[in-house]
């Protein structure tokens, strides 16, 4: 089985790239929809139980955030995968600028969540780290190289 921890600030384009690559394939688990840790914890857990590969689309900033899912999966025998995703403060902002509604993000929540970013490492016990880019054309995924 597969478990997927999505990283990167607000507006980097995280839950666009889980509806082009993982809608069909994954369980999508985000405080976006759910709204509280709790409604997030039952659907960790029921993904864990039954088997089913989930993608986290949170920003997990920090190796904090992180390391409660990547523990958890790999108790159950996962393969647990990382996508970094380029946080570039002010193309976010400006991405972030052109949403509606509750998808914007006060600016400095933005920047809160910039300000905390640690990039990911293997020795948070990912099997895989990718990093994704927005280009021109949409996303460019290529292996990490433990640099930027």
């Amino acid at each position: 089985m597969e478990a997927i921890i999505f990283c990167g600030i607000q507006a980097t384009g995280k839950s666009t790239f889980y509806k082009e690559r993982f809608f069909n394939s994954h369980v999508r688990i985000s405080l976006d929809l759910l709204h509280t840790r709790h409604r997030e914890n039952l659907f960790l857990q029921a993904c864990l139980e039954s088997q089913q590969p989930f993608v986290v689309d949170n920003t997990n900033v920090t190796k904090a955030e992180r390391t409660k899912y990547v523990t958890l999966a790999k108790t159950e025998k996962y393969k647990v995968i990382c996508y970094y995703f380029q946080s570039k403060i002010a193309d976010s902002l400006e991405r972030n600028a052109r949403r509606n509604g509750k998808a914007r993000i006060p600016e400095p929540g933005v920047k809160g969540a910039f300000s905390q970013l640690e990039l990911p490492t293997n020795d948070e016990g990912f099997d895989q780290i990718f990093y994704v880019k927005i280009t021109d054309t949409g996303f460019r995924e290529e292996k990490w190289r433990n640099e930027i």
